[in-house]
């Protein structure tokens, strides 16, 4: 559903607490690449029907996964969500109920999260005998620090919305009425700035955290270059002056 440019994905098997099944990874991957093409598309908000927002993967198929079948199901997904983190557009997942595993691993590829205050999260990946797969290692660690994201993938408990707030994992909490509201203003907010410099924001933090500081410089300066050449630049600068708000092309 796009609504003010904001694409609104609903996960929606609420039997089945959203669960990530293969179809579903597959479904996500077409919208995601649909998005990333769209110009119309300004923003994603990732939601989840009925009492969670996403409690992982499909238990049901992973079950039966040998050694092989186990690398492909975890590339394929650390790909979907790779796809959504490089949108090239900020995303934002409104978290209400549970996001362990997968789920959890969701909201992590997304820009930003907003939590209901009983939303609660997990990765319980090691009580089945395996380990987050869809990067979940990876970016909890650097959300919320090394020596907290081992605790929270060793033991695989679960932590509170306020314990995601403190830790940096969530950017806010909502009361549950206000979740979507909240969610969509943010967005809509976001849309109104200039899109080649959010795009770009992403780009070289995203891209930028793992090079060395002087490569991750270098990266900034030419996306800095690549903004200062724009119309968004010009009214931006041109606004500010005439003291009145910008209005972005995206040019």
């Amino acid at each position: 559903m796009l609504e003010s440019g904001i694409l609104q994905i609903t996960l929606n098997r609420p039997e089945q607490l959203n669960a990530l099944s293969q179809e579903v990874l597959q479904r996500l991957d077409e919208i995601f690449h649909q998005a990333k093409q769209d110009r119309a598309v300004k923003a994603v908000l990732l939601h989840g029907e009925g009492k969670a927002f996403c409690a992982g993967a499909d238990i049901k198929q992973l079950a039966p996964l040998n050694g092989h079948e186990g690398l492909e199901f975890a590339r394929f997904g650390q790909a979907v969500f790779r796809r959504l983190e490089l949108l090239g557009k900020p995303s934002l997942a409104a978290i209400h109920g549970f996001a362990f595993g997968g789920g959890c691993e969701l909201a992590m590829a997304a820009t930003l999260r907003i939590a209901t205050k009983t939303a609660v999260f997990g990765q319980p990946e090691i009580k089945l005998g395996v380990i987050p797969g869809f990067g979940g290692t990876q970016r909890l660690s650097r959300l919320i620090g090394k020596g907290r994201a081992l605790e929270i993938c060793l033991t695989g408990r679960r932590f509170t919305a306020e314990e995601a707030f403190h830790w940096g994992l969530v950017n806010e909490l909502a009361a549950p009425e206000d979740l979507l509201m909240r969610a969509k203003a943010l967005l809509i907010e976001l849309t109104q700035l200039g899109s080649i410099a959010l795009e770009s924001i992403l780009t070289t933090i995203h891209q930028g955290y793992d090079l060395s500081l002087e490569e991750a410089f270098e990266l900034e300066a030419a996306h800095f270059g690549l903004c200062c050449a724009t119309a968004d630049k010009r009214e931006g600068v041109k606004a500010f002056l005439e003291k009145r708000t910008a209005v972005f092309s995206g040019e």
